[in-house]
Order: C-alpha cells, then structure tokens, then sequence
C-alpha cells in the first residue's frame, strides 16, 4: 500500500513538473518582459472543450498589466516554460511527453483589459501539428527555448485584440477528456493594417472532444495529424502562409533564433546543425550544413530543419 501511494505521488510530481503556460510575449524582437499577459492562475492544463476557460485558461479573466502595441504585418514571439519566470533554456518548455500542436488565435475586441475571451469571437492565424514522425510542434517548441514566431495579418483592421496561444497536449489523449490545453491570452493593440474581418469561431465551442485531433491514440500507428479548429485565416501581406481545414502545414514561420534570452536548443558544432536545428529559410543567416546522418529538409520557406 505504502509503495502504490509513493509510486503515486512520484507520478503525480512528474506530472505537474511537466505541465507549462505561454508567459511571455516579443513584439518585432523585443521582450515585452510578461507585461501583457494575462498569467494563468497555475500551469495545470484545461482538460474540458465545454468549459469558459478554454478561451483564455484558469485566472485568465484577470487583465494583464499593460496592452502590447503591435504592428500590423509584424511578428509577435510567443514563449512557454514549465514554471512561472523560468526562462532557461536548458529546461524543456513543456516535458513529460506532452507531444501535440501549437495554435494561436486572435479575437478583436473593444477593449483588450476587460474584453473575456469565452465571449470574444476568434480567427486562427497560425498552426503547427505533427513536422515527421514522431516528431511535433512541441518539439519544435522545445527546440528553440520555448518561443514560436507568429505573423500578424496585415490587413485586419486596427485596435484591441486578445492573441491566444495553445497547446494541445496529447499523451493521454487516447481517451475522451484525456487531452490537455494549455493557454495563455495576451492583450494586444493593433496599429496600421486595412479593414479585413475574419471569419471567427467561439472558445468554446470550435472544438469538440472527438474531433480525430482532440481524441487521438499518441502511442499508437499513425503517419498524420488533423489539427483542431477553423482554418488558418489566410489574408494579409507578405509571408502569411495558408491552410485547408486540419492541415498539418506549419500557418507560420517557425520560431528563430534571433529573439531569444539565450541560445536555443539549435546551435551548431564546427559549423554544422545539430539534431532538429534550424538550418535553412528565407532570412536564415546560420549554418546550413547539418551534422553527420541527418539532412536540411525544408518544412517550409521559412523554416528548414535537420531532420
């Protein structure tokens, strides 16, 4: 009895440790230091699809401390760790397993501070799934200090915006109600852009807990992914990539080094990538050779990997 319970609580701590919340948010390359972030009210994952959190995570009614001016057309770096403030990068963004996609939506909305997000209606504006076998968007998460690079469309129109970041954590997702979200909502300005309104869906409600992303065997037979929710929305200028339906295309540039507090997972020995490091793209300034056995595949045009 004595050793079911330890094994148990070994369980449950590793569980915990494992769990993540996005915290910090880079507008154009600079840090803007957890300042409009709405921090969830722990790092434990939403686990139900019905529930008003889905929109913007437990405690993410709360207003952030100020509101992120960001450009129209211009990037924004969503960044996740395991524990509020650290921000190492020799620690996993999120661990434990916990393989599954990462989404970011948008919602416009009169006022960022007060705006409550299960009441905002949302467009998708990027989306990574499954990259190759065994292989997932939270890897890549992982692999570059936790920060994914997203486009903000250039033609939506100006003013408040929530930006939600998601994981979707799959591995006890086999059954219903085993799947893990994990978000965070940001508060957000808009400046510049045109006037196009997006098609939205509501949080909750665009997803359900059978939808073949949602309900998903991780450690089973599979060679695809059908990411959750609406489409990627595909206006704007300059490299705003498009997607069908459950695409499994990276919606947006993956994450670059540039932007990082410190050196990501991906730096390079005697000129070369190593394992899964970033080694081609358009802007890409870095190594392109990568280490012995493994090849630069091109996942996009923003983004090759050594795969």
């Amino acid at each position: 009895m004595f050793l079911s319970t330890l094994f148990a609580a070994v369980l449950g701590a590793a569980s915990v440790s494992a769990h993540a919340t996005f915290q910090d948010l880079w507008v154009n390359g600079v840090d803007e230091v957890g300042t409009c972030v709405r921090t969830p009210a722990s790092n434990s994952p939403v686990t139900s699809v019905t529930t008003p959190d889905l929109a913007c995570n437990v405690g993410g009614t709360t207003a952030a401390a100020s509101t992120c001016t960001v450009p129209a057309g211009g990037t924004v770096t969503v960044e996740m760790h395991q524990q509020p403030g650290d921000r190492s990068c020799s620690t996993e963004a999120i661990g434990g397993n916990h393989d599954g996609p990462v989404i970011v939506y948008m919602a416009k909305v009169d006022n960022a501070a007060t705006a409550v997000g299960s009441s905002a209606n949302w467009f998708k504006i990027a989306q990574t799934g499954l990259v190759s076998t065994d292989y997932w968007a939270t890897d890549v998460l992982n692999a570059n200090c936790g920060k994914m690079d997203v486009k903000i469309p250039a033609d939506i129109a100006p003013g408040n915006y929530l930006l939600r970041a998601e994981v979707i954590a799959l591995h006890v997702a086999g059954s219903v109600g085993g799947a893990q979200f994990y978000m965070s909502c940001f508060q957000i300005n808009v400046t510049g852009g045109g006037s196009a309104s997006p098609p939205t869906v509501k949080l909750p409600g665009a997803y359900s807990a059978t939808d073949p992303g949602i309900l998903f065997n991780l450690y089973g037979s599979y060679t695809s992914y059908t990411i959750p929710g609406p489409p990627v929305y595909a206006g704007g200028a300059g490299p705003a990539p498009t997607s069908a339906p459950g695409s499994t295309t990276t919606a947006a540039p993956p994450p670059v080094t540039t932007t990082t507090a410190a050196p990501p997972a991906t730096s390079t020995v005697a000129g070369t990538v190593t394992q899964y490091g970033q080694c081609g793209g358009i802007g890409w300034t870095g190594a392109t050779a990568c280490v012995s056995g493994f090849t630069c595949t091109k996942l996009n045009d923003y983004y090759s990997q050594c795969i």
